[in-house]
């Protein structure tokens, strides 16, 4: 057996480190409680300048980024990540998003001036960008530390306080809490609300201001459904099927290795992880040979100290779904090859004795799946029209552009893809014709590591933004300010309406919207008089 499988079989004796919590449901006597606390909080909240919020906001960064180990620990025995997953994206990403808003949020909170039209001439706008209130966040089990506290930090930092409602998967009890009592001026912004699904139906019958889902795209049309008819503002970020297109002319040991992290990052329990790899008819042949080999040195395993490549299947639920896709599309043609498969096939080719390699069956029912690669899947089979979420991938072959970015398009999926070529104007023309929120060009999954840039996506993906400006300022709502000066004169356009005024504002609107410069005089001529005249009272 070479060292690579006994690392993975070894691997598979740590399961019993994945930790699963029992929570106790939110009573409806506590729910109203903490609303009514979040509430009251809030308005304290409200009356702070921004300055202040992100100077918390700082206080919490820094408290988060030295107890950042503690919270990987519980993290990864809560998920069953392997623990490098667990500190890039859950840690650094939210450390990064803190750093982001303490930089950039201010400015993008600011009063933003306006232009003013001629017709009102000698008044000033601006627009004023307000706190909702409240905003009620159900977060996922797949990122639950950095899915719920970058959206918790945006809500903050535009003044409003949140009702926090995390997944009974992974609930994270007590980190969210304690990393804001880092910011006295937070106290109670924030109510963390545990329990299942029933929980977050309650919490939104309590009216928040605004709902911020992230999960599946089933439960996103019941909340959906739900805050309808209480007007209640909703952004969704639901599932994916993400494509990467891989054309000739890459650098194929680049791309390939882009491609496993990719598509197996979190054991592929990522919205926007690649699911479907469509490689040009010219490569195909040598991009699947190395893949293959990449994938067979893949190390699976949780409980790590930073050695392992992917880890553990966090819901027991998702594993059967990930299963059933797999065998369905076995059943109905497809080639399927998991990593343990091509690892064992290597040594017998090479001549060496080994075990038999770990069957997707046995490896399932120790909460890992073996990284697996699929060939010949067709649209008919689950596993290419349905949210997969874990470590598998389909591969196809492709000679038109054309063909291949309408095939792309046709998914009812729009959250992100990634474009691979040496060509960036093939590269970005493609990119700007497929129907999705997200495009990484040469990279994989990489738009979510700009902050500045907005994320979400487009058809049954979801719709609204986090992130970047747009979803800072998608925790507040807009009020339009006029300003003008207190003076005795009266407006143009108040009583009394006359015939004579009437013909005046007919040649302003000719001044206006007509055409050439001598309408600008006569728009100030006409301007004067019906000045002059407004101010007269009727009959006068």
């Amino acid at each position: 057996m070479n060292a690579t499988m006994a690392h993975n079989k070894a691997a598979m004796s740590t399961i019993d480190t994945l930790t699963r919590v029992n929570v106790t449901e939110t009573s409806q006597a506590q729910l109203e409680q903490q609303v009514q606390a979040a509430r009251l909080a809030q308005y304290r909240l409200a009356k702070s300048s921004v300055k202040q919020r992100l100077a918390a906001i700082r206080d919490v960064r820094n408290a988060l980024f030295t107890g950042r180990e503690a919270i990987i620990e519980q993290i990864c025995l809560e998920t069953g990540k392997c623990r490098t997953d667990a500190q890039l994206a859950e840690i650094m990403g939210v450390v990064d998003y803190a750093d982001w808003l303490c930089a950039k949020g201010a400015g993008i909170l600011a009063d933003t001036k306006v232009a003013t039209p001629i017709s009102l001439l000698g008044k000033k706008s601006l627009v004023s960008h307000c706190p909702l209130g409240i905003v009620a966040v159900i977060s996922p089990w797949n990122y639950p530390f950095h899915i719920s506290f970058t959206t918790v930090l945006a809500a903050l930092a535009a003044g409003n306080s949140v009702l926090l409602k995390p997944s009974e998967v992974t609930p994270l009890m007590g980190v969210v809490e304690d990393l804001l009592m880092a910011a006295p001026l937070f106290y109670d912004c924030v109510q963390v609300l545990y329990g299942s699904g029933d929980t977050a139906q309650r919490m939104i019958a309590m009216k928040p201001n605004k709902v911020m889902f992230t999960g599946s795209a089933s439960t996103g049309k019941k909340i959906l459904a739900q805050a309808a008819p209480l007007l209640i503002p909703v952004e969704l970020e639901l599932g994916g099927k993400d494509a990467m297109l891989v054309f000739e002319d890459v650098d194929l040991s680049r791309t390939v290795a882009g491609c496993l992290w990719g598509g197996l990052t979190n054991a592929g329990q990522s919205c926007t992880s690649v699911e479907s790899v469509y490689i040009h008819a010219s490569i195909y042949a040598a991009f699947v040979d190395k893949l293959k080999a990449e994938l067979a040195r893949l190390v699976q395993n949780n409980g790590d100290q930073g050695d392992a490549d992917l880890g553990a299947i966090t819901a027991d639920f998702q594993r059967s779904i990930i299963d059933e896709q797999v065998k369905e599309a076995q059943a109905l043609g497809a080639d399927v090859f998991t990593a343990n498969d091509i690892a064992h096939q290597a040594v017998i080719a090479k001549g060496e004795q080994s075990s038999q390699p770990v069957s997707p069956k046995s490896v399932s029912e120790l909460a890992f799946y073996p990284p697996t690669l699929i060939e010949g899947a067709s649209d008919d089979m689950s596993v290419m029209h349905s949210e997969t979420f874990g470590p598998v991938m389909t591969l196809h072959a492709f000679d038109d552009e054309r063909e291949l970015i309408e095939r792309c398009n046709a998914s009812e999926f729009g959250l992100s893809a990634s474009v691979w070529s040496k060509d960036l104007t093939r590269a970005k023309r493609v990119a700007k014709q497929l129907e999705v929120g997200a495009v990484s060009i040469n990279n994989v999954m990489l738009t979510e590591g700009n902050p500045n840039l907005p994320f979400g996506g487009t058809k049954q993906s979801g719709f609204g933004r986090v992130k970047g400006s747009e979803g800072l300022l998608g925790m507040t709502y807009s009020k339009a300010i006029l300003i003008d000066k207190q003076s005795k004169n009266i407006e143009a356009n108040w009583y009394p309406y006359t015939r004579q005024k009437y013909q005046l504002f007919d040649k302003l609107m000719m001044a206006m919207y007509g055409t050439g410069l001598k309408r600008w005089l006569d728009f100030a001529k006409v301007g004067l008089k019906l000045e002059s005249f407004s101010q007269k009272k009727r009959g006068e």
